[in-house]
């Protein structure tokens, strides 16, 4: 039977599933009077889950509209007069990156042993402060530098411009920048599994696919509205400051650094259940408690094949992220550069194929929405490799792949809620945001060279068969159940 076939009786491992959310046990004496409700319904009608889900929504924009302030930042203090901006732009996802890929696993050790709630509010408050505090450290470092000697690299590294560089004159405020950022990026790999841990607590088991689809379709529909209304937002706030007597730079900041604020101070108010003794233990073993998570995938086929799928899923969709450059420079009717709308009808796509799962997803196993959602994907990927000359054609293949994107990536991440222990939901959730980064950051690097080497169309069909295997890894393993 599959997590989101029924409820379950509770075991001391995993209490708190049914015990977290204070209307359970009036719940439970009214489901042998009527069948439970489906849908958003119930999940919209639980108050402790609006806060979290409203908390989502401000602390998603903020994390879309800062990629667009720290831009916004390099564009008005350190690119040069017809210097590309991507150089510097680069070096801020890097700092994004790096704490993504070493520090996933850490921190859900720690976040099993923490107060959720505490984690998410401090994690919130402690980014909208940093946030506060880059006007001012931009403006006392302003034309300092550092002078980095670089005579020890090899000559090619040290070529700029046709000139062999003996030193790098690098402006102390772009390091300011790349710390923050770096920090910022740190606290959010301990913000994602308090979250991911946070949604069973105050959730019903069988509500989990529809809260789990919401979550989904808010964070697609923030990527979409953060990147589009971030710049234009930012303007606004920096011509309001202005003329309030503040510098362009205070007013872009606040906007971002108030959407973290307003998460945190909303999450104060969530009621999670918890008890002090369930996250008051001993102090973590790092290394044997990210072995514990380990083990425990490796024990539980359910779990560990559903990471496989978002694995699977978000290796894809990074290629694609790459691809879809490509894929814009050679449809006729558009440049390169708007690669970003075959992006956004992927979001839109998983958006709606989460909002369909949230109202109709409960009929059915997981298992079988991931089979449907990848041979959806496979066929998707199949199209879009074939229609690479119509751009109505291409726009309508990667809606459709986002839509079947959704049916794989929602199912599976209630799969990894369900059936994880809270005590070891901290150390799952860790190793899972440590592998899907991971799965993020190798196809940036891969798609490029295989598309130069092998073509557009080969490489999206070599897509298709990884979509193809995962599901039928889905099926195989629900076979199993």
């Amino acid at each position: 039977m599959t997590v989101s076939d029924s409820e379950t009786t509770p075991t001391p491992t995993n209490k708190t599933l049914d015990t977290a959310n204070p209307e359970e046990s009036m719940a439970r004496s009214n489901t042998s009077k009527k069948s439970p409700r489906q849908g958003f319904a119930p999940v919209l009608e639980n108050p402790q889950f609006l806060i979290l889900w409203i908390g989502q929504v401000f602390s998603q924009l903020a994390d879309k509209v800062y990629l667009v302030l720290m831009i916004a930042f390099i564009a008005g203090h350190f690119q040069g007069e017809n210097q590309p901006i991507s150089g510097w732009v680069s070096a801020i996802m890097i700092a994004f990156t790096i704490p993504a890929v070493f520090f996933g696993s850490l921190a859900g050790v720690y976040v099993d042993r923490w107060s959720k709630k505490g984690v998410l509010v401090i994690s919130n408050l402690i980014r909208a402060a940093f946030v506060f505090i880059i006007p001012p450290l931009l403006w006392l470092s302003q034309g300092d530098t550092l002078t980095l000697n670089v005579s020890w690299l090899p000559h090619w590294l040290r070529s700029w411009h046709n000139q062999t560089q003996e030193a790098f004159l690098l402006p102390l405020g772009f390091l300011i920048l790349l710390v923050l950022t770096l920090v910022d990026s740190t606290i959010t790999q301990f913000f994602a599994p308090a979250e991911q841990a946070t949604i069973p607590l105050v959730v019903k088991r069988r509500h989990l696919l529809s809260a789990n689809s919401l979550f989904t379709t808010t964070m697609m529909a923030m990527t979409i509205v953060g990147f589009a209304i971030g710049e234009p937002l930012l303007e606004v706030a920096s011509h309001f400051a202005e003329n309030l007597g503040f510098s362009w730079e205070e007013g872009k900041a606040f906007v971002v650094g108030v959407s973290y604020l307003i998460a945190g101070l909303l999450l104060i108010m969530l009621k999670t259940g918890e008890k002090r003794e369930d996250y008051e233990k001993e102090q973590p073993h790092v290394l044997e408690d990210i072995k514990d998570g380990i083990r425990y995938l490796g024990s539980n086929h359910r779990v560990r094949n559903a990471l496989i799928q978002l694995v699977i899923l978000f290796c894809i969709f990074a290629a694609l992220s790459v691809l879809a450059v490509r894929m814009a420079e050679t449809i006729p009717g558009m440049k390169a550069e708007q690669f970003g709308f075959l992006l956004a009808t992927g979001g839109l796509g998983m958006g709606c194929g989460a909002a369909v799962l949230g109202g109709w997803g409960q009929q059915f196993r997981n298992h079988q929405l991931g089979l449907w959602g990848s041979m959806g994907m496979a066929v998707s990927l199949v199209g879009l490799s074939l229609s690479t000359s119509s751009l109505w054609l291409t726009l309508l293949m990667t809606t459709f792949l986002g839509v079947f994107a959704a049916f794989v990536g929602v199912p599976m991440q209630t799969t990894i809620q369900a059936e994880t222990p809270v005590d070891m939901r901290g150390k799952v959730f860790g190793l899972q945001n440590n592998a899907v980064n991971i799965a993020l950051s190798l196809p940036l690097a891969l798609a490029g060279i295989a598309e130069t080497f092998f073509g557009l169309q080969p490489v999206l069909l070599s897509l298709g068969v990884m979509a193809i295997a995962g599901g039928i890894l889905t099926w195989l393993m629900g076979m199993k159940e």
